[in-house]
């Protein structure tokens, strides 16, 4: 069984304070998994975590992360003004973007971002609406299916991101002749990963790609980007990934191919937005309804514009009663929320202990793609946020919308 980072005594009093339904994230873990990931890359000297903002969009997350030495992977403009306001420089901010519009790569050379072209087709693009930098990557897409062993992870050839190896050859001749000085590699194969070798077998891949394009293109090549793709365990008879053997494991793969070939000096990069952040969120919420048809439902106060994944993805959260933890689970239900659509279910059928209106309910796993993914529909508004802070104290990082935040860009528009 997954355990809550909150006691059910902690959550009577952190629900008698915020009213539910908000997200909950534990700081001290966040803390523990940036230094895991750094100390498991710590072997090579150039290494940055680049947190992907859209994960988790909140400045006191941000904030967390940059005091253990993360940089900002940004997806859009003001994703890079977030993180512009909260103090990242330069080099602390990576922008991977696709279907870029002109004033996004304006704003990302005016904070000298190390930007990551998409396409080969942006390089002209760039070229004609804002400067060239002395350092920017490129993102890779290999084609066909991305598989390990005999299991297929992901399809790379249906993914509308990156480019071709030859126009990533290309590319780089291009952008070195309009005066490029250093290069980077990008590439992201498959998405939430439960496997230690997907990193290393990734790496290997580019590794031996940056050779040849190297040979292929004489550049100074100053980074490696591994991008995401490493899980995390959302069932609870999975395993979770091991962090240092990932980075053993990329370490050897570089000492086989990179250094060997004059390029181990190359520095590594990583944007692990859900691994880092996903175990370490929680939506909190309560149940306000039980209903019984061909089903028994329980319907609480939170709904799909607070957590979209199983709605949108059929994805999985596990689910405790704070103070059941540990009962037998005698009961089936739908776990649902308020929305006027069939699919705003938290879990379908799943078994739990016997669940009473008022009891409070702990969605795991909620810390990347949680609130980020949030919307209005049926003019639902958005939840707080809180933070279970080191010493054992709340606070509020984001307050809940309200109906004015709803009504603001209406007001003048056939409404007052």
């Amino acid at each position: 069984m997954k355990t809550p980072f909150v006691t059910s005594s902690q959550l009577d009093q952190i629900t008698a304070t915020y009213p539910t339904p908000f997200h909950l994230y534990d700081e001290k873990s966040i803390r523990e998994k940036a230094r895991a990931v750094n100390q498991a890359f710590s072997w090579n000297p150039g290494f940055k975590e680049y947190f992907a903002v859209k994960a988790t969009p909140t400045p006191a997350i941000l904030k967390i992360l940059q005091e253990e030495n993360c940089g900002v992977d940004c997806a859009s403009e003001i994703e890079l003004l977030m993180s512009h306001k909260l103090g990242f420089e330069k080099q602390d901010i990576m922008f991977s973007s696709n279907d870029t519009p002109a004033q996004e790569f304006q704003y990302a050379r005016k904070l000298d971002a190390t930007i990551n072209l998409d396409a080969y087709e942006h390089v002209d693009f760039l070229k004609n609406v804002t400067t060239i930098p002395e350092i920017i990557s490129c993102r890779y897409n290999p084609g066909g299916v991305f598989a390990l062993g005999t299991d297929i992870m992901d399809n790379p050839e249906e993914s509308k991101f990156g480019m071709t190896k030859d126009q990533l050859i290309q590319a780089f001749k291009d952008l070195k002749s309009l005066g490029v000085k250093k290069f980077g590699i990008h590439s992201f194969l498959a998405s939430n990963t439960l496997t230690n070798d997907y990193y290393p077998v990734l790496a290997k891949e580019l590794f031996e790609l940056a050779v040849e394009v190297v040979q292929a293109t004489d550049v100074d090549l100053d980074f490696i980007n591994l991008s995401g793709g490493i899980g995390v365990n959302y069932k609870p008879d999975e395993v979770e990934n091991d962090i240092a053997k990932i980075g053993d494991g990329v370490r050897q793969a570089y000492e086989a191919v990179l250094t060997p070939n004059g390029l181990g000096q190359v520095k590594i990069f990583t944007e692990l937005g859900r691994f880092m952040l996903a175990p370490h969120g929680h939506l909190i919420t309560k149940v306000i309804h039980k209903k019984q048809t061909y089903r028994d439902y329980v319907g609480v106060d939170a709904s799909a514009v607070n957590l979209l994944r199983p709605a949108m993805y059929g994805s999985y959260h596990h689910i405790s009663i704070a103070g059941k933890e540990t009962a037998p689970q005698t009961h089936t239900y739908d776990v649902v929320g308020s929305l006027c659509e069939n699919n705003d279910k938290f879990a379908k059928q799943r078994q739990l202990p016997e669940v009473h209106v008022g009891d409070t309910l702990v969605i795991h796993d909620t810390g990347a793609h949680g609130f980020s993914m949030g919307y209005q529909y049926n003019a639902k508004l958005r939840s707080a946020e809180i933070l279970l802070q080191e010493d054992g104290t709340t606070r509020q990082i984001r307050r809940a919308e309200t109906a004015e935040d709803y009504f603001a860009t209406l007001y003048g528009f056939d409404f007052d």
